[in-house]
């Protein structure tokens, strides 16, 4: 067994068909079939089955996949070691939703950027928190961050608790904090109907047997935010905009019962490469989960 198999092995489990997978390596297509052939007549076991024009992983194989997997991470991990001493062109890749990103960019970068000034970090700016686990799951990102929950094939590392706060024009005769029964008809700017979120707000609308007069239904944060300040609106955003808020001359509110929500890194069941492990340590020591 050597590299190149563990290479062939990860790709045809991906692609899930032999032509799709000696496309993206470049080679012929029988060439990989043979190869596969030799690979499981030297472990003994079959890897991969037909099914229609495709292939399945089976049960011996998605344990070889996930070794593979493993091996191949640890290889790219070596090959890393260069970058992690100090090259200029290391380059970590963090995907994250609009709310979080001034957190981001405010707090847990610079923090790294100290520790690490070789390592470029890009940010994949994301619209919500699908877009972040999509992100990580098509290796477009090293890490994610994002509140949770997300799926279960998906490490997660819990940092913080963010506060959900009410954004309002200024004017409104409200107390502070506004007891939940207060958005019963109030005026609010809502994420889109059928989304993530919104279905988790409207889950918390029905806790508390409130129903809101919806004046906006979008996913567009800007949106949000011009809806307030022409006052037609309220929003339910993080504490971790209201200077943002604060600064357009906006009113921000704690809700009574208070609501928060879990903030956490995310990433792929894999092996992380060095520059990502840093990075996640570097945010753990910075925060606390609470």
């Amino acid at each position: 067994m050597n590299l190149q198999q563990l290479r062939y092995v990860v790709a045809t489990a991906e692609h899930r068909t032999m032509t799709d997978a000696a496309r993206s390596l470049y080679i012929a297509q029988p060439a990989l079939s043979r190869a596969i052939r030799d690979l499981e007549r030297e472990l003994g076991m079959t890897l991969f089955a037909r099914s229609g024009r495709g292939v399945v992983v089976t049960a011996q194989g998605r344990r070889v996949v996930k070794l593979a997997r493993e091996a191949l991470d640890a290889v790219h991990e070596i090959e890393g070691l260069a970058h992690h001493t100090g090259a200029s062109d290391a380059e970590l890749r963090i995907a994250s939703t609009p709310s979080l990103e001034p957190g981001l960019a405010g707090r847990l970068l610079p923090a790294y950027a100290a520790e690490h000034p070789g390592v470029r970090v890009q940010i994949v700016r994301c619209e919500g928190r699908e877009a972040v686990v999509s992100a990580i799951r098509d290796q477009r990102a090293d890490l994610g961050l994002t509140d949770l929950p997300v799926p279960a094939d998906l490490v997660t590392h819990p940092l913080e608790r963010q506060e959900i706060v009410l954004i309002s024009p200024p004017g409104l005769e409200l107390p502070n904090p506004v007891p939940m029964g207060r958005l019963h008809g109030m005026r609010l700017a809502l994420p889109a109907r059928g989304s993530t979120r919104r279905r988790e707000l409207d889950a918390m609308f029905g806790r508390y047997s409130v129903t809101p007069t919806v004046v906006l239904e979008t996913d567009e944060r800007n949106g949000w935010l011009n809806a307030v300040r022409a006052g037609r609106a309220s929003l339910l955003w993080y504490r971790g905009m209201a200077e943002q808020a604060a600064r357009a001359g906006l009113v921000v509110r704690s809700l009574e019962p208070a609501v928060r929500r879990v903030i956490a890194v995310v990433h792929a069941r894999r092996r992380l490469p060095l520059i990502a492990q840093d990075f996640l340590a570097t945010a753990e020591k910075g925060t606390t989960a609470a």
